[in-house]
């Protein structure tokens, strides 16, 4: 690359040898001096006569140096480049660059990005909100029978949610309900009270605990399965198929998932805690020297219906949460696999983090009530 500089305010850049990868490729500092603001050169000149074999690497150079000009407000002349360089040019000029594509784009000011996840946060409250009306009216035309949704997925849902789903259900609830024994047993035993381990995890099981690892079971397995199904059937365009068909995809899709896993989450939810306090029994009858008909009659003379319709209602809401959120995040998938892997992670997420915030709100209102 030779530079000349003539009197009349032009630059003359020639270009020979060959411009390809693995080559040395001069920059661009000295006709960025040359061709400032403060200088007279208004015009450059780019002469490829001597010009051999080029690839990318000339019309990265090219385009770095069209930039230039547009910047300094300097005529580039390209009298004699070859005619596939001068058509790529024109392409990359017609194109124009997509917003982000730089490096330096990418980082917003903070109040910028502060404002986008305010914004994105009121839609995605707005979405759910929505989301939850349409089910919600689902319901209604359920009660009224006209909803659109095939019996027999309502059965498939009920056993895929019900039957199947007591094995982790049980062995998780007999684990728990061994680990609040021990952990009880321990201060318990310091003052001769291992009688009361039988009413620690009877209560602890009836009244939260059996509900909780049933909701975060469930929203690990059935929340998870929802979203990947119907995020499935939005990359295959079969919610865009029940749609054309006239066919209501909350009420085909979203219903029979909702209603199997609420009537199913409550019925968990007791076979847990009879399983928890299962667990209880076995570290009270073989570790503690507690006979079974002690154990049984102190957690009977502990336990209440309070107990009892606390846990019911506290699993029936959560079983409307998985549910719910499991389905949200299927509706919103994209159309590509990473979107439906995404939207499974996300709804697992959701799902315990809904949990643990409706089991904060739950035990306050029952602090207040005075149960």
């Amino acid at each position: 690359m030779i530079v000349t500089v003539e009197g009349t305010g032009q630059v003359i850049l020639d270009l020979s040898g060959d411009w390809t990868l693995g080559q040395s490729i001069p920059g661009i500092e000295e006709l960025q001096r040359l061709l400032s603001l403060e200088t007279p050169h208004r015009t450059l000149t780019l002469h490829a006569s001597k010009l051999n074999n080029w690839d990318s690497v000339l019309l990265t150079f090219l385009n770095k140096l069209r930039t230039l000009c547009l910047e300094g407000q300097v005529s580039l002349q390209t009298p004699d480049l070859p005619t596939g360089v001068q058509r790529l040019l024109a392409l990359a000029a017609a194109v124009p660059e997509r917003k982000g594509a730089r490096r330096e784009d990418l980082r917003a000011p903070v109040l910028e990005r502060i404002g986008d996840r305010s914004l994105s946060a009121v839609q995605s409250v707005n979405t759910m909100l929505a989301f939850v009306g349409e089910v919600f009216l689902a319901f209604l035309k359920l009660f009224r029978g006209k909803a659109q949704f095939r019996r027999s997925d309502l059965l498939q849902v009920i056993q895929r949610t019900g039957a199947d789903a007591l094995p982790i259900v049980s062995l998780i609830s007999l684990l728990v309900g061994l680990i609040l024994a021990f952990v009880g047993a321990v201060q318990l035993k310091i003052f001769g009270a291992q009688i009361y381990v039988a009413s620690l995890v009877a209560i602890a099981m009836m009244r939260v605990m059996g509900a909780i690892m049933t909701g975060i079971i469930m929203a690990g397995r059935t929340g998870a399965a929802y979203a990947a199904e119907l995020g499935t059937m939005q990359v295959n365009e079969e919610v865009d198929a029940l749609q054309t068909l006239g066919i209501s995809p909350i009420e085909f899709l979203v219903l029979p998932r909702v209603l199997g896993l609420s009537l199913m989450m409550p019925l968990l939810g007791i076979f847990a805690d009879f399983m928890g306090m299962a667990g209880g029994l076995i570290v009270g009858v073989f570790m503690l020297d507690i006979s079974f008909m002690q154990y049984y009659n102190q957690t009977v003379s502990s336990v209440s219906l309070i107990h009892f319709w606390i846990g019911l209602i506290t699993s029936s809401v959560f079983g409307v949460l998985v549910a719910l959120t499991g389905c949200l995040k299927g509706i919103q998938c994209g159309r590509s696999a990473m979107a439906v892997g995404q939207v499974t992670t996300s709804a697992v997420v959701s799902g315990i983090i809904s949990i643990i915030v409706a089991t904060a709100i739950i035990t306050i209102i029952c602090n207040f009530i005075g149960i």
